[in-house]
């Protein structure tokens, strides 16, 4: 279920009161470990946390350089994790880390899709989060782009 929202506050408006009570804590705890310099926009139907192109414009697709992302999708949620999308020794690390908890861990390339927010390990998405500045994420970028 795409959004067509424009703004964080119209994306969080049309949630229903049950996915609401969802996403709202997973967004909390990304603003809360954000690093400076990212901004939360909504973007590509989603909450997008994201390099504004004022900062960085040289991106693949000439838009903002996205660095988390988060959806209430049509069967579950999303949680976008752009840093461990092409990293496979972090995502293995990722897949340990619920292994370890005894939680299903139900990921694509860099969609974690959980449907409670019992089936998230908030430190360690938390760490997830925090793992690149601003500068640091453009150097992994920059790097991975060649």
């Amino acid at each position: 279920m795409q959004s067509k929202a424009t703004t964080v506050e119209q994306y969080l408006a049309e949630l229903a009161p049950e996915r609401y009570s969802v996403i709202e804590p997973v967004r909390q705890l990304i603003l809360q470990h954000l690093p400076e310099g990212y901004v939360e926009t909504c973007n590509w139907g989603m909450l997008s946390y994201e390099i504004p192109l004022e900062r960085f414009p040289n991106t693949y697709n000439r838009q903002p350089l996205s660095y988390i992302a988060l959806a209430a999708q049509k069967n579950y949620n999303s949680l976008y994790l752009m840093p461990v999308a092409y990293d496979e020794p972090y995502a293995a690390w990722l897949q340990q880390q619920f292994s370890q908890a005894g939680k299903k861990f139900d990921m694509g390339k860099s969609c974690l899709r959980f449907r409670k927010l019992e089936d998230l390990l908030p430190d360690v998405i938390a760490q997830v989060i925090q793992r690149y500045s601003v500068d640091d994420y453009i150097g992994y970028y920059r790097a991975m782009r060649g």
